[in-house]
């Protein structure tokens, strides 16, 4: 699906300027997930449940299939602005320490109370990817902040372990 500049659907992964709340977003966003559902159902076909279990597409594409379910449960990303500045308190993704892995952070502002908020966040980030089929983890880091690492169950990996 294409955005007004023509480039293609990019979902949030907390690294970038807040993405605008309008109804194209909220509709590409809403696209972007049933498409990844429709692709569980159409290629997990040995499973009992195909839409519970991620897909080899989301398993190749990780940070990208963790941001398309997350925006789509109406959980806010974190934002920067042109200078790499916090702006907006929210998940932030990025590739984990495990192949095929994502590391989940709750980050904000100095002053928003992102490390206030990161327990009820991160743990709402939890259950949606838990939900979807996900492996769900949850760490301590320095400053004893709280992030998740998030994999796709054992039988979804690749013999190479992504």
């Amino acid at each position: 699906m294409d955005t007004e500049d023509g480039a293609g659907f990019e979902p949030a992964t907390g690294d970038g300027p807040a993405p605008e709340p309008d109804a194209r977003r909220s509709a590409s966003v809403r696209t972007a997930f049933e498409g990844m559902l429709q692709i569980r159902r159409l290629t997990n076909t040995g499973h009992a449940d195909p839409q519970g279990v991620p897909a080899r597409w989301e398993v190749l594409r990780p940070v990208r299939a963790v941001a398309i379910a997350l925006e789509a449960s109406g959980l806010a990303p974190s934002a920067v602005d042109g200078s790499g500045l916090r702006t907006a308190a929210g998940y932030r993704l990025q590739r984990g320490e495990a192949p095929g892995g994502v590391r989940v952070d709750w980050l904000g502002p100095p002053g928003s109370g992102a490390s206030h908020s990161e327990e009820t966040g991160l743990t709402r980030c939890s259950e949606v990817l838990r939900e979807l089929g996900w492996t769900v983890l949850l760490y301590r880091g320095a400053r004893r902040r709280r992030f998740l690492e998030v994999e796709p169950p054992a039988g979804a990996r690749g013999p190479d372990g992504g």
